[in-house]
């Protein structure tokens, strides 16, 4: 059942998805109506299964499941199948976990890891640059180490 992210425990899981390129404003409605319609299926035989979305930054697309109902593979790989739908749709990549999501000034940034490697030893990022954890896995998570300096993350292996 779809419910507003915003309801559910700080226990819900997250996926995070970082799009390649920004949706367009004239696609933002149309993916929320896909995303909606995704979440209100998912699972939809299973009366106490929560879930929601939200797109953030306009670049990423993230699922919220309440944490009370166990995940099947295939309930994962169905969600993943849905990606896949939108990436051929919106020609954009969203499964690529291994580039980075930064923040120059307001703007969020997608880099290959090779290219940000470079930005770093030019010192066009540092420590203090934000970057996106996309591999936290619940909504506190998401609220409290998504966006953090690079020195507190995984990334700061590349300092």
């Amino acid at each position: 059942m779809f419910i507003e992210h915003d309801t559910l425990s700080d226990e819900a899981r997250v996926w995070i998805y970082p799009a390649s390129r920004k949706f367009y404003p004239q696609e933002i409605e149309d993916l929320k109506g896909k995303l909606q319609a995704f979440v209100s299926s998912w699972k939809n035989s299973d009366e106490e299964f929560k879930a929601s979305f939200e797109i953030k930054y306009n670049r990423f697309i993230v699922f919220y499941a309440e944490k009370n109902v166990s995940l099947k593979s295939t309930d994962i790989d169905e969600q993943v199948s849905f990606i896949l739908l939108l990436q051929n749709e919106y020609e954009i990549d969203l499964l690529d976990k291994m580039n980075v999501c930064f923040k120059q000034g307001e703007f969020v940034q997608y880099k290959e890891i090779k290219a940000f490697k470079k930005m770093l030893k030019e010192k066009s990022v540092s420590s203090k640059t934000i970057v996106f954890d996309n591999l936290v896995q619940s909504k506190y998570d998401l609220e409290n180490y998504w966006e953090v300096p690079m020195s507190e993350s995984w990334y700061n292996r590349f300092l």
